[in-house]
């Protein structure tokens, strides 16, 4: 199964983003997407952005994330 994670593009050089994930910073590439810019959010798979999504389905995908990892076991 491959998982994609959203994250808000902060920076952008290139064709490289730093996105801020839950408080995370990763390095993306963003060759793969057209008319990106800094605040917009994506969605992130093997350091790739694949796909632009709108702020409300990034926050509500980070928060059922973050819920399904607070009820896994420790």
């Amino acid at each position: 199964m491959c998982l994609g994670v959203p994250g808000k593009i902060i920076e952008i050089k290139d064709m490289m983003a730093n996105v801020d994930v839950a408080g995370a910073k990763k390095e993306t590439c963003l060759m793969l997407l057209d008319d990106v810019n800094v605040g917009d959010y994506i969605i992130i798979h093997a350091g790739f952005a694949i796909q632009k999504v709108n702020e409300k389905e990034a926050q509500e995908t980070l928060r059922i994330m973050n819920d399904l990892i607070k009820g896994m076991p420790q």
